[in-house]
This record gives structure tokens, C-alpha cells and sequence, in this order.
């Protein structure tokens, strides 16, 4: 089984660095499966608790792009939906994954409702300083191009669709 190495960074100063299986690398899109655990509590969008310790997820890694997919499905297997972190990029070393989380996150669910999430924790981190106006702006942009593109039918990209648990 090949693994990859995933530095996740968010500021200021949180990193989470994990290996994960790999399922696919195209060199440009690596996708990988991994299991949530250490969450202090789940998440719930609209009322729904989306994800949880345990849940395992499909995630597809763009180099080059300014956000990533997490394919989320339940302890049972059930797909709940995908999850949208906004980046302000993500690069790759060899074997090694590197990101820069911009707090904002999209959630869509299976029926293509969508949900934009942490607004409040980007401002904070603007406000303490944590991120320039110009990384508040491109998470901004980056969500609603991300948006628009769902709207119009043109996200995710096919490859999210070609691969389950």
C-alpha cells in the first residue's frame, strides 16, 4: 500500500501531518482515503452531523489549486457529502502534500445543497492579524468562484465522482 505525506497548515501556527493510503496519483490530483479522529465534537451543517470520529473520507488533492475535496461517507459507509476546504494553495514535494488552509469551507450534500461555513473564523483571524486583507479577499473569491461554479453545475470535478469507499 503507498502512502502519501500530508502537511496541512492553518494559521497561525496549527500543522497536521498524517500519511495516508493512496489510491490514485495522477501526479497533478492525488487521491488518498482517511479516517477522522481527535475531533473534539462533530460537525453539523444545517442541523446534520456531517462529520465525526470515524468517518473516513476520500479526499482529492489539486496541486496547483486553491482548494481541496474531502469525500465524506459515515461509520456505516454512507456518504454524507463533500466538504470544501477554501487554500490559499497546494503544492507538492515528491511524496509529500503541502497545504495553507483560509478557514472558509463549502459543504455540499448529496442533493446539491450547499453551505458556506467559518465565515466567522476567517474575520477573526483577520481582525487579530492572523491573515493579510489580501488572503481575506482570495478565500472570498476563491468560495464564490467555487459557488458559482456549483450553481452552473461545473463542481466537483468528474474525477470526485469516480471513486468510493
Amino acid at each position: 500500500m503507498r502512502k502519501i505525506r500530508l502537511i496541512y497548515k492553518r494559521p497561525p501556527n496549527r500543522v497536521i501531518m498524517r500519511e495516508d493510503e493512496v489510491l490514485e496519483d495522477f501526479g497533478n490530483v492525488i487521491v488518498a482515503k482517511s479516517e477522522f479522529t481527535g475531533m473534539l465534537a462533530p460537525l453539523r451543517v444545517n442541523g446534520i452531523e456531517v462529520i465525526n470520529n470515524g468517518y473516513k473520507m476520500i479526499y482529492f488533492a489539486f496541486i496547483g489549486q486553491d482548494f481541496d475535496i474531502l469525500k465524506i461517507y459515515d461509520a456505516g459507509g454512507n456518504f454524507k457529502g463533500l466538504y470544501v476546504d477554501v487554500l490559499d494553495y497546494t503544492r507538492r514535494e515528491g511524496n509529500t502534500i503541502e497545504m495553507l488552509d483560509l478557514f472558509l469551507d463549502i459543504f455540499i450534500f448529496p442533493g446539491g445543497e450547499y453551505y458556506l461555513l467559518d465565515e466567522d473564523e476567517l474575520e477573526m483571524a483577520f481582525n487579530y492579524r492572523i491573515i493579510s486583507r489580501e488572503k481575506l479577499l482570495k478565500a472570498y473569491e476563491t468560495a464564490e468562484r467555487i459557488i458559482s461554479q456549483i450553481k452552473r453545475g461545473e463542481f466537483p470535478p468528474r474525477i470526485v465522482w469516480e471513486y468510493s469507499l
